[in-house]
């Protein structure tokens, strides 16, 4: 696969377009937070440096900063390998370290050789309630940890088995931001640098399905429709929330007369999804085929589990005394959901200039993450990939990163609260109601700001360099087939803004004396 600064532009467009395309984007000329950053490195990207001449390439530098952040987030788990997943109720929450792995390895029968979805378990959990793929990664996990020893020291081993390759999905999801952008592969170090996405990284299997749907994403920028299914089939075979890209690709596809490509994509998903997921979902005896009950325990505990972490209903559920019922919340969320699906695909059809994919994907799984019954710390992970596609900005990403670090704080603290007895160490209650609020803000503030730039392409900073839809696939630089809204404003309005116009229906380029230094 070709690098993301070394891709040759078509040799049928214009020199000033070639060389335009070849050049990457330096954030540290163009951002104002990255340029202030960059002092600590010794400043800001000169316009005489010699870019590709060395053996650190961006996508090189990205990989290896990803994977040193991820190790500091290893250490920030040192308090709880040492002795808080076992010993004291509250101290792993206190550290701030815990993780599902090292209580799950017994918990859901690895560490008795039962197999996933098949073999039953002891308990109040009667089967593994992940997504087939996720626990093929689970069980994989544990082939290779050591079953001798102290049920400690297995967990332990088993969670730095699982962190290994957990560390091996953040290198390929940074690669995947890097490549996806062609022009933009310095873009990545915000998913590199995430301080949320060190802090959550290991505390479930999220990654997994985080790293194959950032591959989906870059095999869309190529104009891959099949690869992209499959590998977003196979995403959402680890987890749920990736099959909502669909979504937005549907109306996008719509809006560009692209049907070809979205229905190409939709048949990799589902087949994906099929050869994954059939062979453990059926189950034959002498009355015919029926659906396993081991397999369906993702979907029924997904709909029978209450209210939790990290929701606005939680916040109503605490203060009420005629809290919410499961199956009100279930259908609430789901119109919730549709009605923000309808508003995307309304903004879809009337924005000025057809949305970039990576903005409707963010929107579209964060509509879902913020209207959901449950917000684990862990989610932030589904969404750091596509805000960097979708708003590369450094001052908004922080912005919101700084939230997700309150919330990553708070629900640990007020966990601690209410395992600490009568100490009451951590956050009360009311002051965890605060932290939701301060995570469900941070995350609208960056959704209101991606609505912006649809509104007002003018304001997109990956337009803003004279891109159209870098990860678009088939959709960058395609005319219009079916529209609702007005057409882009004059190139005055862009100038007002520093940004140059980008002709709508074909990739374009500002004049070489106007481009970013």
């Amino acid at each position: 696969m070709p690098s993301a600064e070394t891709t040759p532009a078509s040799p049928h467009e214009p020199e000033s377009v070639r060389s335009a395309v070849a050049e990457p984007v330096q954030p540290t000329r163009e951002d104002e937070v990255a340029a202030a950053g960059s002092e600590l490195i010794g400043g800001p990207l000169g316009r005489h440096a010699l870019l590709g001449a060395s053996w650190w390439t961006p996508v090189r530098a990205v990989a290896l900063v990803a994977i040193g952040l991820f190790a500091l987030g290893l250490v920030q788990k040192a308090p709880c390998y040492n002795s808080a997943w076992f010993f004291g109720a509250s101290s792993q929450y206190t550290h701030a370290c815990y993780s599902d792995i090292p209580h799950l390895y017994q918990g859901r029968g690895f560490a008795d050789d039962l197999v996933p979805y098949f073999d039953k378990l002891p308990g109040d959990m009667d089967y593994l309630e992940y997504p087939v793929l996720t626990g093929l990664f689970m069980e994989v996990a544990s082939w290779l940890t050591p079953h001798s020893g102290s049920i400690q020291h297995q967990e332990r081993w088993y969670w730095f088995v699982n962190a290994g390759m957990l560390m091996v999905c953040t290198a390929v999801i940074a690669v995947c931001v890097a490549r996806t952008h062609r022009r933009r592969p310095w873009d990545a170090l915000l998913v590199a640098l995430a301080p949320a996405f060190a802090l959550t990284a290991t505390i479930n299997w999220d990654l997994l399905a985080v790293a194959l749907t950032a591959a989906a994403m870059l095999m869309w920028s190529r104009g891959r429709a099949v690869a992209f299914g499959v590998l977003l089939g196979l995403a959402t075979a680890a987890k749920l929330y990736p099959f909502l890209l669909l979504g937005p690709l549907l109306v996008l596809c719509w809006r560009a007369g692209k049907w070809r490509a979205f229905f190409r994509a939709l048949a990799g998903a589902v087949g994906a999804w099929l050869v994954v997921n059939l062979p453990v979902m059926l189950t034959h005896d002498a009355t015919g085929f029926h659906i396993r009950e081991g397999w369906a325990k993702f979907y029924t505990f997904s709909k029978e589990r209450g209210v939790d972490f990290g929701s606005f209903w939680l916040i109503w559920a605490q203060n009420s005394s005629d809290p919410p019922t499961i199956g009100f919340v279930n259908n609430a969320a789901t119109v919730l959901v549709v009605l923000c699906f309808l508003g995307i695909a309304a903004l879809a059809f009337t924005a000025p200039r057809r949305p970039r994919f990576a903005q409707l994907a963010f929107l579209m799984v964060a509509a879902f993450v913020l209207t959901n019954k449950v917000y684990s710390p862990q989610y932030v992970l589904w969404l750091v990939p596509l805000a960097v596609l979708a708003r590369p900005k450094w001052r908004d990403f922080l912005i919101w990163q700084a939230c997700e670090v309150a919330y990553f704080l708070g629900i640990w603290m007020y966990l601690a609260y209410t395992t600490s007895g009568d100490a009451h160490k951590g956050l009360p209650t009311q002051g965890y109601h605060w932290v939701i609020v301060v995570h469900l803000l941070g995350t609208l503030y960056l959704c209101a700001v991606v609505v912006r730039d649809i509104l007002m392409p003018e304001r997109d900073v990956v337009r803003g360099s004279g891109d159209d839809d870098p990860s678009g696939g088939v959709l960058d630089g395609a005319a219009d087939a079916f529209a609702l809204g007005a057409p882009a404003g004059p190139p005055a309005r862009a100038a007002r803004f520093g940004a140059p116009q980008v002709d709508w229906g074909r990739p374009g380029t500002p004049p070489a004396d106007d481009r970013p230094l």
